[in-house]
Parts: C-alpha cells; sequence; structure tokens
C-alpha cells in the first residue's frame, strides 16, 4: 500500500515539474517572439522608405536663365537712333537706364539702390574687372538681383583700332566669362565709345546680341562730376525725351546721383523701362518660331 502510494506520488510530481517546464519554456519563447517583432518594428522604422513614388523636385539651378529670358514676350524695341519704344503704344513716356564699365567700385552699390526704387537698368560690363573670384562674385550678385548683363568688351579698347581676331577676342572671351559666371551670354552689346565696325556689328548677330548706343551722358564730363550737377543735367537736358537710352557709369558721383536721377525722371512722368521686355535676337528669334 505504502509502495502504490509513493509510486503515485512520485508521478504527480512528474506531471507537475514537466509541466511547469513547458509554461517557462512557452514564456521564454513568447518573450523571444515579442523581441524579434520590436527588433524588427526598429529595423523598419530606421530603413528609408522608397522614394520611388516622390517627385522628383529639381533645383532651381537646373533651370535656364537664358531660356526664361527667350520666352518673355517683347513689350519695347529699339529704334534706329538707339531710343526705345512701346510697341503697342509708341507714345508712352518711357527711358532707358544703362550703366557702363561695371563692374568696379560702385555697380554693386548702384545695383542696390535701383533694387530700392524698383527700377531696373542693364550693366554693361568689362572683363578687366571681373579677373578675380571677389570680382566675379559682385557679378553674380547684381544678376541675381535681377540686372541684365551687357557686353562692354574684355578690355575696353578702341574696336576700329583692332584686328578682327582681336576685335573678336574682346567680345567673345567676354561673352564666355559672362557665362562662366552666371550661366548665360549676354544679351546687349555696346562698344567702347560708342565706336562698332563692320565685323563687330556682324559679331554681335552671331552672338545674337542687341547693339546699343545711346541717347545722351553726362557723367565723364569734368563739370557734371558731382552729385548735384550730375542729377540736374540728367534730368533737366534739352535731350531728355520718349524712348532716352541714358548712359551712366561705374562712377562714384554717378553713384550719389542716382537716387535722384530716378526720382527726377519719375516725378517728370516717365516709366523706367525693365531691359528684360526689350526685343532682342534671342527673343525675336523665338517669337518667330
Amino acid at each position: 500500500m505504502d509502495k502504490v502510494f509513493l509510486l503515485a506520488l512520485l508521478a504527480a510530481l512528474l506531471l507537475t515539474g514537466c509541466s511547469t517546464a513547458e509554461n517557462v519554456q512557452k514564456t521564454k519563447g513568447s518573450n523571444k517572439e515579442k523581441e524579434q517583432i520590436v527588433t524588427e518594428e526598429k529595423v523598419a522604422e530606421q530603413t528609408p522608405k522608397s522614394n520611388e513614388s516622390e517627385p522628383v523636385n529639381k533645383s532651381p539651378e537646373e533651370d535656364s536663365v537664358s531660356e526664361e529670358a527667350a520666352q518673355v514676350t517683347p513689350q519695347y524695341r529699339m529704334k534706329t537712333d538707339f531710343s526705345i519704344e512701346n510697341i503697342k503704344n509708341p507714345d508712352e513716356k518711357i527711358v532707358l537706364l544703362t550703366i557702363d564699365d561695371a563692374p568696379d567700385k560702385n555697380a554693386l552699390e548702384m545695383a542696390k539702390t535701383l533694387k530700392e526704387l524698383n527700377v531696373k537698368a542693364i550693366f554693361f560690363v568689362n572683363g578687366h574687372f571681373l579677373n578675380t573670384p571677389e570680382e566675379g562674385e559682385v557679378l553674380k550678385e547684381i544678376h541675381r538681383m535681377g540686372f541684365p548683363i551687357g557686353n562692354h568688351t574684355y578690355n575696353h579698347k578702341t574696336l576700329k583700332d583692332l584686328p578682327v581676331e582681336q576685335q573678336r577676342r574682346e567680345i567673345i572671351d567676354l561673352n564666355d566669362k559672362v557665362e562662366e559666371l552666371i550661366g548665360e551670354r549676354p544679351r546687349f552689346f555696346r562698344a567702347p565709345f560708342g565706336m562698332n565696325t563692320d565685323y563687330s556689328m556682324k559679331l554681335a548677330a552671331e552672338e545674337k546680341m542687341l547693339v546699343m548706343n545711346w541717347t545722351y551722358g553726362y557723367d565723364w564730363e569734368k563739370e557734371y562730376q558731382s552729385k548735384e550737377a550730375l542729377a540736374d543735367i540728367m534730368v533737366n537736358t534739352p535731350l531728355l525725351r520718349n524712348g532716352a537710352n541714358l548712359l551712366m557709369h561705374d562712377r562714384k558721383w554717378t553713384s550719389e546721383a542716382l537716387r535722384d536721377i530716378v526720382n527726377g525722371l519719375q516725378n517728370k512722368g516717365f516709366k523706367i523701362v525693365d531691359p528684360s521686355l526689350i526685343e532682342t535676337p534671342v527673343n525675336q528669334e523665338t517669337a518667330a518660331h
């Protein structure tokens, strides 16, 4: 009897032990599964999601500024006397501002003044003002502010005194330099001293630049090399008329007088033309297609 009781008790203990061990094993297995799930969730969170379905945004630099300029519908055109007129309203009171010999010491300040006044001008540049990285950065900043850049030759030499090979270098080398700096070639050309040659005119046409001179300018004359005198003559000269093409230079006194010049012209009812709206070989060619 005692033996039977002992055997039954031993069997019961063995069954309880097996059951406990099995439960422990199941609990351990369950914990491992939970750890595995948590680990997989963390990996999933840290793994970059595929962007195959996301749109790719192009940077602004990928858009060509010159292509944008080509798509502009011209509102103004240059006449044979180098004045500017509104294509649909030739009687509109307008003037064009241009600044030569940039970017020397004052061009950036002049650009900032014009930006504050919300008016535009063409900055005609020389290559000998673009020989250092710092000078190049000035040109880039002027262009970023929205001002068109024109070609005024590399070294500002009288073209008629140069052989055609050197004339070509004066014009093409500068176009190449400007394109290297701002990503587009100039759309306007002005020869030093306004002295074009048959070859420079031909080359400008090949480069799709509008050849431009001026109606009047005074800041190189000694009697107008002060803020007050220059501002007065630029606004009150008898040469001021509808479409006048105003010539100024990168000079200290011109920079100082610029705000008064713009205000004076506007007070007389003249609108300052945005050069990007002038008909050039680039946008004219696009319109023809």
